[in-house]
């Protein structure tokens, strides 16, 4: 006798069998569950859509500023040129405006020396204008550079000859043939200058001196 033996299928195997029996065209469905799953959750889709808002917001926010600070650095390019030119233009202004009344006492000597025959004070005149004119260059930062009886310095001076002297010391300016000056303790113009060189026999007799026009008082 034959016994019959009952087989047992398992849950998956029942789907593809499901499946296989309803034939062609039928489409499979997920179940009751996964449906729901798929469903679309109206807060967080609203939470989403607010948060994106808000990004774009931002975005064109710092979009703005950034067309801003665009333009101000371009018109801050353009007025640091602007001032930059009118600086070099016009950087003289005071200067000039300084220099005017020393060309008016100018004209006022030349006219009284047309009139006048006293040399004595037309040099006197001279000299309080040449005192006044230093005083404007001084208020400018200008200042000459003193030299006679100095020691040689070639930062500041400009050596034109060598001379023997017994009165000064080796490497001694001597003389001075033009002023230096100097502009807020930068050089302007170095002094030209004659330097003392002692003479290898040291006798006095063969010692001379040459001392430029334009001494330092």
């Amino acid at each position: 006798m034959v016994k019959k033996v009952k087989s047992e299928t398992t849950p998956w195997q029942e789907a593809l069998q499901g499946q296989a029996g309803a034939g062609p065209g039928v489409e499979s469905r997920p179940a009751a569950g996964d449906e729901k799953a798929l469903e679309p959750d109206g807060k967080n889709g609203e939470e989403m859509k607010s948060q994106l808002e808000e990004a774009e917001k931002r975005a064109a926010e710092n979009y703005d500023k950034y067309l801003r600070a665009v333009a101000e650095l371009d018109n801050y390019k353009k007025r640091a040129v602007r001032e930059k030119a009118d600086a070099i233009k016009y950087g003289n202004e005071n200067l000039l405006r300084d220099i005017l009344p020393l060309v008016d006492n100018m004209d006022r000597a030349l006219e009284h020396a047309s009139n006048s025959t006293d040399f004595e004070a037309f040099k006197e005149g001279l000299r309080l204008l040449r005192d006044q004119f230093l005083g404007c260059l001084q208020k400018h930062g200008v200042e000459p550079i003193h030299t006679v009886g100095k020691d040689f310095d070639p930062n500041v001076h400009e050596a034109m000859l060598q001379v023997d002297s017994d009165q000064h010391e080796a490497s001694q300016v001597v003389g001075e043939f033009e002023r230096g000056y100097l502009l807020s303790g930068r050089l302007l113009r170095p002094a030209k200058v004659s330097v003392c060189k002692r003479s290898e026999k040291g006798d006095p007799q063969d010692c001379k001196v040459t001392v430029g026009d334009g001494q330092n008082n």
